[in-house]
């Protein structure tokens, strides 16, 4: 790794320099779009990694970075283009509110080790749909404002995984994304029929989402789409024309709609009322299985490929069995629970192959999740509780907060767990995945923390994020809290 560094320093100059509104001039080989006023703000660093050039220079966590090159930032895309240069000037605001100019000479594949607090630097794109099954409006009023926050926004599709509905997209906005090649992203469908779509997302916008899957496909831009059934609405008929027109996106060279998940409706008890939402009974989910497995079984002719899956809940409400770890193929859309709990059994069946036949200490633990996927790690947790001196309670919880009795372990909350846990034999401590909490905090969506839960349940509490997590947890002698 080479690279070299000056640093200048100029005093009291915040307001003069940070927080402008810019107009960056228009360059026809600039990977960041022209001619566009942007609020931008500095870019906080939320830590610094090891032996990295960042640590090196002695960047510390709560400067910001104004500039880099001449131009700022407006998210962590931007970011990464901007420093892929050798010669890097970057203007840095720090802890003491000094503008610091510093020059670093690097190779061109080295990044500098800095991680931001957050992934936008400008405002997000909110969602301006108005879909009845929004999760966000099933939400009781009075927690933390980013709860209430409805993201629309294609950069963090890009960057994470989340899902747009593309009906908030300015010309700028698709210009950016042909431009950067920023692919693949994760789209909401839900139909293709445009009526349906409209009375869907409640948008006169959205039935345009054909033309626009067309422009990825001509702009080379591709594409993972999710469809979120409602009964009497976009299944049926609709939801085949859906999936067989997405799949013609698949047959051209370009591949252009790689997957499509296929998600039930979720309805809590804070729903609005006249919503036109039905549930999904374990009947329901019997026959949409039983239609898409069909589907699969025919696009796997044609296409050589299932193409669209099944989410995960569809089996565990009908009370079937989990299709097999390979139909999933690579698992395009496991952070969408699909195949996610094959995939975790899997990883624990192989981390369980070779156990220990007694632990270095005895050990009386209690492992939380949600009701829906409790039946499916039984057969785990029987095979770890007959290692000797081990002794592991496994609780399926519903959710008393959202209502509702069969619950993903994601959505369980604090109060759900002090419901659901009191007076239960706990043992020493309580063990629960990460994906309860909001990401780098202790709190739950009920803006619960784990402090509070503990001391209502008189238990400590660890998180856990993986499958080689649990097994290190619950077999050896450490306890991982991250709080």
């Amino acid at each position: 790794m080479r690279y070299r560094f000056r640093i200048k320093i100029k005093k009291n100059i915040w307001n003069l320099l940070v927080w402008q509104e810019i107009n960056y001039k228009e360059d026809s080989n600039d990977l960041l779009v022209p001619n566009i006023t942007y609020k931008i703000n500095p870019a906080e660093i939320e830590s610094i990694e090891a032996n990295s050039i960042a640590q090196e220079i002695g960047f510390e966590k709560g400067d910001s970075i104004i500039s880099i090159n001449g131009k700022k930032p407006r998210d962590l895309i931007d970011y990464q283009i901007l420093i892929s240069e050798e010669i890097l000037d970057i203007s840095i605001l720090d802890k003491n509110h000094e503008i610091q100019n510093i020059s670093i000479e690097k190779d061109q594949d080295v990044n500098l080790g800095i991680n931001f607090k957050d992934a936008l630097f400008d405002s997000i794109k909110q969602c301006n749909n108005r879909c009845p099954f929004c999760f966000i409006d099933q939400q009781p009023s009075g927690k933390r404002k980013s709860l209430y926050v409805k993201d629309d926004d294609y950069r963090l599709s890009f960057l994470y995984g989340s899902y747009l509905t593309l009906t908030n997209l300015k010309k700028e906005d698709w210009d950016r994304i042909s431009t950067q090649k920023l692919s693949p992203l994760f789209i909401s469908v839900h139909a293709t029929d445009p009526a349906t779509r409209e009375k869907l997302l409640k948008n006169k916008k959205a039935g345009v989402i054909l033309d626009q899957i067309s422009w990825f496909e001509k702009n080379s831009i591709q594409i993972h789409a999710q469809i979120v059934v409602c009964p009497d609405i976009n299944d049926g008929e609709i939801l085949e024309k859906s999936i067989f027109e997405l799949s013609e996106f698949y047959k051209k060279t370009s591949q252009t709609v790689l997957s499509v998940a296929i998600v039930p409706v979720g309805l809590t008890k804070f729903r609005p009322d006249n919503d036109g939402l039905k549930s999904i009974s374990a009947e329901y989910a019997i026959k949409t299985i039983k239609q898409v497995e069909n589907i699969q079984a025919s696009l796997q002719n044609s296409l050589g490929t299932r193409f669209c899956w099944l989410a995960d809940e569809w089996y565990l409400i009908a009370g079937t069995n989990l299709p097999s770890y390979k139909t999933y193929e690579n698992l395009p859309q496991e952070s969408n629970g699909v195949g996610s709990i094959r995939s975790f059994l899997k990883t624990l069946s192989e981390k369980t192959k070779y156990l220990p036949k007694k632990v270095k200490k005895p050990k009386n633990v209690s492992w939380i999740v949600g009701k829906l996927v409790y039946e499916a790690l039984i057969p785990i947790v029987k095979k770890l509780n007959l290692i000797d001196g081990l002794t592991i309670n496994l609780y399926g919880l519903p959710s008393i907060y959202w209502g509702q009795e069969q619950v993903v372990t994601g959505l369980l909350t604090g109060e759900d767990l002090i419901y659901g846990l009191k007076n239960k034999d706990l043992g020493e401590a309580i063990y629960i995945p990460s994906i309860m909490l909001k990401i780098n905090t202790d709190l739950f969506l009920d803006d619960k923390n784990i402090k509070e839960v503990e001391d209502q349940l008189n238990t400590k509490i660890y998180v856990l994020d993986d499958s080689n997590d649990i097994i290190k947890s619950l077999i050896g002698n450490s306890n991982k809290k991250i709080f």
